[in-house]
């Protein structure tokens, strides 16, 4: 089935972005429709993040996460064997002199888990070389092209999980940024509670701490998947001031509320499929 799937997203990334995209919405709604665990999922996390939205708007907005989930996937083939100029054709860059005005310090990417970003870190490489941490997928062979997908341009470094921080430090101080996706819930180990849209939220200290062995500055990137066959934008934005400050707690509830801001800008290409809040303070049930 995997190989199938495989074939089928080679087959479909000839295909032009404006009949690609349709394609994509019309897969996410259907796994809206078959995918209960994960609809169930994102309408809990979701009556978490707005307690005072209606039913009836949560419900819309699942599904309109669950279309641009469904979009993310199917164009994640043009990752894997678009061609580098039609890669620049489809993702455009802003802000890329944020970047540049900090030559020769070491740079921290803050990247959100929004459904872009596979695609704006593809894009990244074709313009420098970066350092990212991945997590292993249960699926072997879709494991496999994923890591094949992400490392075929430039001289980027990408390693697992497992792996730790270390070997990315060491790369960033040798130039290369880091592009750091740390707002999932990774268990209890080195996490803090710090609210997330007013729910406790298991989430890492890594950027604080981080920021302060290697001196790094934090520039968030955001990826914004655009309507129809318009494409995405890969937005870097300035460097944050006064970051990391004297508290690692404040410097972690910085994060999630930058999180929450560009969250109310598009909050459908949020990745609400994860189960965010499943790591709990003590005696606290899993929402899930």
């Amino acid at each position: 089935m995997t190989r199938l799937a495989l074939a089928l997203m080679w087959l479909l990334h000839f295909l032009p972005l404006s009949w690609l995209a349709p394609l994509g919405i019309a897969f996410g709604r259907l796994l809206f429709a078959l995918a209960g665990e994960r609809r169930r999922v994102a309408l809990i996390n979701l009556r978490l993040c707005f307690p005072a939205m209606s039913e009836a708007a949560r419900i819309d907005l699942a599904r309109r996460h669950f279309e641009a989930f469904g979009r993310s996937f199917l164009e994640r083939g043009l990752l894997w064997w678009a061609s580098p100029t039609r890669l620049k054709e489809l993702v455009r860059i802003e802000g890329l002199e944020n970047f540049q005005a900090l030559a020769g310090r070491p740079v921290i990417l803050l990247v959100p888990h929004f459904i872009g970003l596979d695609m704006g870190g593809t894009r990244i490489m074709l313009e420098f070389n970066i350092v990212s941490i991945y997590a292993n997928q249960k699926n072997l062979l879709f494991n496999a092209a994923l890591l094949k997908g992400r490392s075929r341009f430039g001289g980027s470094t990408l390693l697992s999980r497992q792996e730790g921080t270390r070997k990315a430090i060491k790369a960033m101080r040798a130039g290369k940024p880091f592009y750091y996706l740390p707002d999932m819930d990774y268990g209890e180990r080195d996490t803090i509670f710090v609210p997330f849209f007013g729910v406790p939220a298991a989430t890492i200290t890594g950027l604080s701490r981080l920021a302060r062995i290697s001196g790094a500055a934090v520039l968030p990137v955001i990826t914004r998947m655009l309507p129809g066959g318009a494409g995405y934008v890969v937005e870097i934005e300035a460097a944050w001031q006064d970051f990391p400050g004297t508290n690692i707690a404040a410097d972690t509830r910085r994060m999630n509320a930058f999180i929450e801001d560009e969250i109310s800008r598009m909050p459908e290409q949020y990745l609400w499929l994860h189960k965010r809040f499943k790591t709990r303070p003590p005696g606290e049930k899993s929402p899930y």
